[in-house]
């Protein structure tokens, strides 16, 4: 009896570290199956919390999220997204830490991040003001609307244009001799399962070629019509999704079938085939800034001189980043490096120096925060190090001028070891050395 009384208790207290919000808040709990209509198709300006129970910045928010979602009652929507749980909402949204607040304003594709402060004075403060910008773009005709108004958008989703048409006479040259990865979808006009399909097969075919720069696309085509390539894949049911990738057997979707689930299978599938990102050399400010503000992350290793390692000493060095590079690859971050003392006003923003080389910075270049590898500068350091910070643990700074500090251009390395400084050879044959000693006795 006791310890079925402590198996329920047991219960009873993981329930209540992950119930955040309950039916009685006025916070909407969101899920893969109900994002889609509370949110997408809505016509509401959105506050949306992603967030992981055992995150302590999560709990702390809970009272005021709470507090500004009843202020904002009927006026703006507050809801909440256990990331945790559904990974593939998190993972649409490009969440990696935790919480993450999302505006989901007049166009839903395209939800911004909340950068204010997180009281919830702040919170309702903010939402104001984006109600009042909100309202001012639709009374002067602006339209980036959301739901099913918006003329570019299907049933709050993307539009059709990104799905590609595939037929008989193309499939073999653009799927099969492509280079890119294809998930096909084999429909019939009067399938019912097909229809609902549609918008969330739109929506994913916008979001996927935006996220992969093309290298995965999504297709369709009427098996009724196209007989030739659906029965050399034997497609029976509708609708039946394959997925082809160059040189192998197709292979069947197995995956949801929600917009959020398609997108994620179909970024796992272009990181997994992706190569890692290029490690550059900080030469000059726009490589420093393009990769900073590409990338959710730029994580910078500022390496030992070279009269100190030598080549072999930094390629080490260098092996170890694009290991690293390639192990974190789906997060898609900038990797950079350059030689200690090369840009020392970078170098001072982030407080470099005081661990010695080499070090490793983490820059938020959106927020304007940074992180510091505290850790040794191995695989297993590095690797604990951005671990904590996909995840929201890890300890943040404010970037020294809230803004990337001043870049010199520099001459890249030649891949050698470095050169002591020639000495001027100076010539004394002409110098009386017996004159010059006499003088010096005098």
């Amino acid at each position: 009896m006791r310890l079925l009384l402590l198996g329920v208790l047991g219960c009873s207290l993981v329930l209540s570290v992950r119930a955040f919000y309950s039916a009685s808040d006025d916070v909407v709990e969101l899920s893969s199956s109900n994002f889609n209509k509370e949110v997408l198709q809505s016509d509401s300006l959105w506050l949306i919390e992603f967030y992981a129970p055992w995150c302590g910045h999560c709990q702390h928010l809970t009272p005021d999220w709470k507090k500004a979602a009843t202020a904002l009652k009927g006026i703006v929507k507050v809801g909440a997204v256990d990331a945790d749980q559904h990974k593939s909402l998190g993972g649409q949204y490009g969440v990696n830490g935790f919480p993450t607040i999302k505006i989901f304003g007049a166009n839903k594709n395209k939800p911004e991040d909340y950068q204010g402060a997180r009281s919830s004075q702040a919170i309702v403060d903010g939402a104001m003001n984006l109600l009042r910008t909100l309202v001012k773009d639709r009374m002067s005709g602006k339209s980036g609307s959301s739901g099913s108004s918006g003329s570019k958008q299907q049933n709050g989703g993307g539009s059709k244009k990104d799905v590609v048409e595939l037929t008989d006479d193309n499939f073999d040259k653009m799927v099969l001799e492509g280079d890119g990865v294809w998930l096909v979808e084999f429909f019939a006009p009067w399938c019912g399962h097909c229809k609902s399909l549609e918008p969330e097969w739109a929506a994913a075919a916008s979001a996927v070629n935006e996220q992969t720069k093309g290298k995965v696309r999504l297709g369709a085509m009427d098996a009724t019509v196209h007989q030739a390539v659906s029965g050399r894949y034997g497609i029976r049911g509708f609708p039946t999704i394959k997925i082809f990738r160059k040189g192998e057997e197709p292979e069947d979707y197995q995956g949801g079938r929600t917009r959020g689930d398609i997108i994620q299978k179909a970024l796992d599938m272009f990181s997994d085939h992706a190569a890692p990102p290029e490690l550059l050399e900080i030469l000059n400010k726009d490589i420093l800034t393009k990769t900073c503000e590409d990338s959710q992350l730029c994580v910078i290793g500022f390496l030992p001189h070279i009269l100190d390692t030598g080549a072999a000493g930094r390629n080490d060095y260098l092996k170890v980043m694009m290991q690293m590079a390639e192990k974190y690859k789906k997060k898609t971050w900038g990797w950079l490096w350059l030689e200690a003392g090369a840009q020392m006003e970078l170098e001072a923003s982030l407080g470099i120096g005081g661990f010695g080389y080499p070090a490793m910075a983490a820059i938020n270049s959106r927020k304007m925060k940074f992180a510091l590898l505290r850790g040794s500068f191995s695989e297993t350091g590095i690797h604990e190090f951005l671990r904590e910070l996909s995840v929201g643990r890890g300890s943040t700074s404010t970037l020294g001028g809230g803004a990337l500090p001043k870049i010199h251009t520099v001459e890249p390395w030649d891949g050698k070891d470095g050169q002591l400084p020639v000495e001027e050879d100076y010539d004394f044959s002409d110098v009386d050395l017996d004159d010059t000693l006499d003088k010096i006795e005098l």
